[in-house]
Parts: C-alpha cells; sequence; structure tokens
C-alpha cells in the first residue's frame, strides 16, 4: 500500500467537506508530476489531505476507493499513452488528532528530502514509507 499527500485549498475543498460528502473525486491537478503520481494511485492506498494556504497542515486521512479513471474534463492519453487527466476517488478515514504543520515539518531533519519540503508547488506526492510511518504517529493517526 502506498500513501500518498494530497494538497488542497482549503476555502475550496477541505476534509469536512469529504467528511461531509464521504466520497469524491481528486481532481483540479494539472503539475505534470503531480499527474505522474496520481496514475500510480490504486484502491485501497490511503492519503493525507494536506490544507495549502494560511493552514498548511495535514488536516486527514483519506482511503482511495477507486483505481484510476479519465477525467471527463481532460480526457485522452499523453504520447506515452498515459491518462492526461487521471482521477480517483476517496472517502474520508479520520480527521487528524494532533496539528502537523509544514513548519513543524520542515523543522525535523528527517523530513529534508520529502517532496512537500523540497517540491513546494507540488499538489500530489507520495510518501516514502518510514515518513508516512513518522507522519501517523505526529498527526495522532494510530
Amino acid at each position: 500500500m502506498t500513501t500518498f499527500l494530497l494538497k488542497t485549498e482549503p476555502d475550496c475543498y477541505n476534509y469536512d467537506n469529504l467528511v461531509k460528502d464521504k466520497r469524491t473525486h481528486w481532481d483540479g491537478v494539472r503539475n505534470p508530476t503531480a499527474l505522474m503520481h496520481m496514475r500510480t494511485a490504486k484502491k485501497g492506498d490511503e492519503a493525507y489531505i494536506y490544507h495549502t494556504g494560511k493552514e498548511r497542515r495535514i488536516a486527514g486521512l483519506a482511503k482511495i476507493v477507486s483505481d484510476v479513471y479519465e477525467d471527463p474534463e481532460n480526457p485522452g492519453l499523453t504520447g506515452k499513452g498515459d491518462l492526461k487527466g487521471p482521477l480517483f476517488d476517496i472517502k474520508p478515514i479520520k480527521a487528524a488528532k494532533n496539528i502537523l504543520t509544514l513548519a513543524d515539518i520542515k523543522a525535523d531533519d528527517r523530513f529534508k528530502d520529502f517532496d512537500l519540503v523540497r517540491l513546494s508547488r507540488l499538489s500530489a506526492m507520495p510518501v516514502p514509507p518510514q515518513l508516512d510511518k513518522i507522519i501517523r504517529k505526529l498527526a495522532g493517526f494510530e
């Protein structure tokens, strides 16, 4: 199982919206690297929902409940034969018990090579397994 980190602007869509909706598709991603990561998602993987903007924190944990499928708003294939617009569905697992901010993550040397720290504009990324364990503990998901 892979765990991803998915960024969202909380004024646009936040973890509480996901809880209320019970399920949604993850869309709006346009960065080629983020799209590449999304194409690797599998049903059963999990994802941290990260609020950007003023919050800059991990807000909750979600489960990916579908395999990747084509975005009807961005159909077709890339030159490499990949979906141009990959989507997947997610549902909430639970909200973070503890506040874990970007500042906290940046202050912890174990995260120095994490894409969240290195590539601040990347909106979807896998979380390395060793960092996943640390995030689960610090955010109170265990």
